[in-house]
């Protein structure tokens, strides 16, 4: 009766944000075709807002489990829709072993993950070095990668366009631990999202 309650709950919580998104950003959606209809993915794209996070899980089509910074929790909205998705918190700047296994627990069921390389809102303007967690998981699981190009959103252009590119499939590295392997997929999956933002 509770995951049936919730389940509901989802789903008129990302009906509103899909509404509140195409209404409020006359958000656009290209790609959706190639997204998978199955198995696991780990969904990526760049990070610029708050928006960026409800507005992947209203349009992907698929359900996925953010991966979120512990603190937003300290926000009441915030941590609602966390709540409501699933999230995965993550102590930030340290190895946070049970936000490891949670997520890797989650893409062996064949369930979706998403969560941004940069690592914080605008990291790549801020020179920030892009973390390897997708590589990471995706070596470690075997799971497909859809990269996602987020545009639009500001005050000077409130149009959205959320684009999403075709999976990327790294299950030739499956259990690589070689750090240059993981800065050369990260590398290539940071290309592919930012030509989708052009």
């Amino acid at each position: 009766m509770k995951n049936g309650m919730k389940a509901i709950i989802k789903w008129i919580v990302r009906g509103a944000i899909y509404l509140w998104c195409k209404i409020y950003y006359r958000v656009e959606i290209k790609g959706l075709e190639n997204v998978p209809k199955e198995g696991p993915v780990i969904f990526c794209g760049n990070h610029r807002t708050y928006l960026d996070p409800p507005l992947m899980v209203a349009t992907a089509k698929r359900d996925m489990r953010f991966l979120a910074k512990e603190e937003l929790a300290k926000n009441p909205f915030l941590n609602f829709l966390g709540w409501v998705f699933d999230a995965i918190h993550v102590k930030r700047d340290e190895k946070d072993v049970t936000a490891i296994k949670e997520s890797l627990k989650a893409l062996k069921n064949g369930q979706c993950i998403g969560l941004f390389p940069e690592g914080t809102r605008n990291g790549l303007e801020k020179g920030e070095k892009v973390k390897d967690g997708v590589a990471f998981f995706a070596v470690r699981s075997g799971a497909k990668v859809v990269p996602c190009g987020i545009k639009g959103g500001t005050k000077e252009q409130r149009k959205v366009t959320i684009t999403y590119g075709k999976p990327l499939d790294y299950s030739q590295y499956k259990g690589n631990k070689d750090k240059e392997v993981l800065d050369q997929i990260t590398e290539e999956i940071m290309e592919n999202i930012i030509k989708l933002t052009k």
